[in-house]
């Protein structure tokens, strides 16, 4: 794909600001795109991360010990969504099933929003639950999304150079609306805060439109938005499964999702039993998601680009497991609270500053059917498939008469396995991006 200066190009920017090139390889052409894929991400986690600490305090307010069967019905949402995602996907062109995807996710916060206003007593606690499994099914459908998008727009170079800085935008979005509900979950009611939410959305359509009309003349290909990508409802699923590629990338997201949610139920725990307020609880919640954000925004800024062209896909891959080998190694000697809490911060930054990122550069290599369909397959099911094996672990660890402390032990060796995955991937990779190269040449 040629990068030289033509006219398809001139109304995308000629040359970044001073500022941007000195924290980032922006090259000319890319600016106006990169804008747009930074407002288009940033009100996507804003609206999740209004909604996020509302999920986890009506959660709780369910009772812990019911948590794995709320993992169990996001599993199933998941496998029920993915059937029509994929319809849309087969059938209409980017332009069209995004925005339509986004818009009935916005038309359920405002169901969910007019429920909770007017629920009482038990009620409250079943539109919890259900509001639990739905936004679990929304964050990763609509993050998947975006990705897909941006993966569509931007090459492998690209992704290397890029994807980091537009991953800050994630943060900076998830930082304003932890920020947002911290400040206001008091004092504010709940509904105001959904409602903040789905209008969030309507912005994530307008910028994803403004990436839309940049990505032709950006690649230099005619209408590959416009058109649609077409294939098998089910080509998600029966992609993922028979290429080992995208095995691999299953397995890594799926031991990742296992070990968070290890991680997941331990700060649970400790936030029920310190602040009996549920105004209280999901503050502290949103609390935890700021720090982590705070931490992962000055490593994407400053550090993701570089690490990912310096040390390549798989040694960056293998970052975010031996972070996790460690400090679940920690926790099998020390089980304290403050570790629990360094640890999820850590290992949060790690994951969305360098492990996010770098894994959306292995679809770059990819198809189109496989960067919408089977990368949202594994991105939605394979995952929430993770968190249902972690959940039932924590649950099964009790009746085999287990404390919960074995789990850290359980983890270390998955984080290893983990590790070896990522190194292959990366290797994998670059095989496949030279591969492409040499057809499509620069």
């Amino acid at each position: 794909m040629r990068r030289d200066a033509t006219p398809a190009t001139s109304g995308l920017g000629a040359q970044a600001p001073g500022w941007l090139r000195r924290l980032i390889d922006v090259r000319p052409g890319e600016t106006s795109a990169l804008a747009w894929s930074w407002l288009y991400i940033f009100s996507i986690l804003s609206s999740y991360y209004v909604m996020r600490p509302i999920r986890d305090q009506m959660g709780l307010a369910g009772g812990l010990e019911n948590l794995p069967w709320l993992f169990t019905a996001t599993l199933l949402g998941m496998l029920t969504l993915n059937v029509p995602f994929a319809w849309l996907v087969r059938t209409l062109p980017r332009a069209r099933f995004v925005p339509l995807t986004y818009r009935f996710f916005a038309l359920n916060i405002l169901l969910f929003a007019g429920a909770i206003a007017r629920a009482e007593g038990e009620q409250v606690v079943w539109i919890g639950r259900a509001f639990f499994v739905w936004l679990s099914v929304f964050n990763l459908f609509v993050v998947s999304i975006f990705w897909a998008t941006i993966v569509d727009v931007f090459d492998t170079e690209q992704g290397k150079r890029l994807f980091g800085f537009i991953a800050a935008g994630a943060t900076l979005g998830a930082i304003a609306g932890s920020a947002f509900t911290a400040v206001l979950a008091r004092d504010v009611p709940t509904a105001v805060l959904l409602l903040a939410a789905a209008l969030l959305l309507e912005v994530a359509v307008f910028s994803m439109r403004g990436l839309a009309r940049l990505s032709d003349a950006l690649h230099r290909r005619s209408g590959a938005g416009t058109q649609a990508i077409g294939g098998s409802v089910t080509a998600g699923m029966t992609r993922a499964l028979r290429s080992p590629y995208l095995l691999a990338i299953s397995l890594i997201l799926l031991l990742y999702s296992i070990t968070s949610t290890f991680l997941y139920f331990e700060q649970a725990g400790i936030a029920k039993r310190s602040f009996p307020d549920r105004g209280a609880q999901t503050a502290f919640f949103a609390s935890v998601d700021l720090a982590a954000n705070a931490l992962t925004l000055g490593i994407q800024f400053f550090l993701t680009g570089r690490i990912v062209r310096r040390i390549g896909v798989g040694p960056t891959l293998a970052i975010l497991p031996t972070v996790t080998l460690i400090g679940f190694a920690v926790l099998a000697l020390a089980p304290t609270i403050a570790a629990v809490v360094v640890f999820n911060v850590l290992r949060r930054a790690a994951n969305f500053a360098v492990a996010k990122p770098t894994r959306e550069v292995l679809f770059t290599v990819l198809d189109r059917e496989d960067r919408y369909k089977a990368k949202s397959f594994i991105d939605t099911v394979v995952y929430r498939l993770g968190d249902q094996v972690g959940a039932w672990s924590y649950d099964l660890t009790g009746l085999a008469g287990l404390s919960p402390a074995a789990l850290p032990l359980i983890a270390v060796p998955l984080s290893l396995i983990w590790l070896g995955a990522g190194l292959w991937l990366g290797q994998r990779q670059e095989t496949l991006a030279r591969r492409r190269d040499a057809v499509e040449p620069r």
